[in-house]
């Protein structure tokens, strides 16, 4: 190939993906693997750090293999991946110690509770732009720490180190030689201070984890080392937290820009620009990117279950055979249906933040079926991002004009539609989806000069537009039942189960 390309490594939830793009931002390859997701308890969810990395590995080398590339075809690597999920491993084995916690896992609320009952809450949303949940890394890793037999000794020595899936992936890529991560990363761990970009000592005696562990924390477009590749090095120069990199993606460069991925979960972000601002509204304050050692901050709202609940529908309802099939399951229902699903099998995000809350279905009657209940599964979607971005414009003081969207499950015309109806706004869906994997190949390609900040606004095409076509009236009856379903749904395991 005479042509040179960038490749997004897009480590993901359910599965590791390689995606091939070209000047144009087009995708011209993609090769992708899911991998085994372990629930040793309830509420407990982990991966095996070994079958990420070997997966993440292959998809790359299909990718390579398949299109021929050699390594003067490839400008750069970047990087994105699942946030919060948590890896702990010995620096001299390369050996994880324990499965990495993932995001969803619920096993450290109670900790959580104890460090909010000891009057944390102001001090850690201050310092991090966090709430206490055990959603964050920092928690996670004290489990690692207190549970696995000795690992609290090996930390204490030296012989360990964390990160989070990025810092993993680059570890192996470059083998060994590069413990880092990227800002955006970093402050999704509750250990960051998002103020000063640096790790607060305050936060690791609280959370008891050696700083020994840290990774080091860089700019999002920056030297992350570089990848052994047919006896030539291959720069590893971008990384984002997956939605931070569809911020980037999405070419949400302007404070007040934001953005919908619809992935495993859904989140929602709005570039606030080089300051903070402070949620009022249980949203998040975050680090979106760092570009040439300036921050940029965002707003976040995280809704955990999206794609997962379609995925549930496929898997242990049996209703679908692939996650595509719900669009048309959906349009075969009752129009007139009642259901409500609130997809709370993790607990509830922004702007709730119930750690207890669990999944329910309301409004079942005789005739309810398999359609219904997948249909009211896609509405419920769209129902959580109509709260966040509530709360967001009442935060921010940004009213939206329009909401960009990108993620798998948003493919789906009939969410798509919907969420327009719900918002009563226009969804702007682009030509390219993977608008993840996008941000990554952006910062990396923006660090050896592939790619200039002006050529990226310039490729950004829309697909299609959705715009309302539901009555205000109908829309107005549909969330008044949907936030009913919401309350019912709260606190429903005690916080000793």
């Amino acid at each position: 190939m005479s042509e040179q390309f960038i490749i997004a490594l897009d480590q993901g939830t359910t599965s590791s993906r390689a995606v091939l793009f070209d000047h144009q931002a087009d995708v011209v390859d993609l090769s992708q693997q899911e991998f085994s997701q372990h629930f040793p308890k309830s509420g407990w969810v982990e991966h095996d750090p070994m079958e990420i990395w070997d997966s993440q590995f292959m998809v790359l080398q299909k990718l390579v293999a398949k299109n021929h590339l050699r390594p003067s075809d490839i400008a750069a690597i970047g990087i994105t991946n699942q946030r919060e999920t948590t890896v702990v491993w010995n620096k001299k084995t390369g050996k994880p110690v324990y499965n990495a916690i993932v995001w969803q896992d619920r096993r450290t609320a109670a900790r959580c509770d104890e460090i909010s009952a000891a009057g944390w809450k102001d001090k850690i949303q201050q310092k991090t732009g966090l709430v206490i949940d055990s959603y964050f890394s920092a928690s996670k890793i004290q489990w690692i720490l207190d549970n696995v037999d000795g690992a609290r000794a090996q930390a204490d020595a030296g012989e360990l180190l964390f990160g989070t899936i990025d810092t993993w992936v680059i570890w192996n890529l470059t083998e060994g030689a590069v413990h880092a991560t990227d800002h955006s990363n970093a402050a999704r761990t509750m250990l960051l201070n998002i103020n000063s970009g640096e790790w607060d000592d305050e936060l690791l005696e609280l959370f008891t984890v050696p700083k020994s562990m840290l990774p080091e924390v860089r700019d999002s477009s920056a030297d992350f080392g570089s990848v052994s590749f047919q006896g030539a090095e291959v720069a590893i120069a971008g990384v984002a937290g997956d939605q931070q990199a569809a911020l980037f993606g999405q070419t949400c460069f302007e404070k007040g820009m934001a953005k919908n991925t619809y992935g495993t979960g859904c989140f929602m972000l709005m570039n606030t620009g080089t300051e903070r601002i402070d949620s009022k509204s249980g949203l998040l304050s975050t680090i979106a990117w760092s570009l040439n050692g300036q921050i940029t901050y965002a707003l976040e709202g995280s809704v955990f279950i999206a794609g997962a609940a379609v995925q549930w529908l496929r898997d242990e309802l049996e209703f679908i055979e692939t996650a595509s099939d719900s669009e048309e399951l959906a349009l075969a229902a009752n129009p007139e249906s009642s259901v409500v699903v609130v997809p709370a099998f993790a607990g509830l995000g922004a702007p709730h933040w119930d750690m207890y809350a669990r999944g329910a279905i309301f409004g079942l009657t005789r005739d309810s079926g398999q359609a219904e209940i997948a249909k009211a599964t896609l509405q419920s979607l769209a129902y959580q991002i109509y709260d966040v971005i509530e709360a967001m414009q009442s935060d921010s003081g940004i009213e939206l004009s329009q909401l960009n969207v990108d993620g798998a499950a948003i493919a789906n015309n009939f969410l798509a539609q919907f969420q327009a109806d719900v918002l009563q706004k226009p969804v702007a869906r682009p030509k390219v989806l993977e608008s993840t994997a996008l941000g990554a190949a952006y910062l990396a390609g923006l660090k050896v000069g592939y790619w200039e900040m002006s050529d990226l606004l310039k490729v950004r095409e829309v697909e299609r537009q959705f715009v309302p076509q539901l009555a205000p009236q109908k829309i107005e009856a549909l969330l008044k039942q949907w936030h009913k379903a919401v309350d019912r749904s709260k606190q429903w395991i005690e916080a000793d189960e």
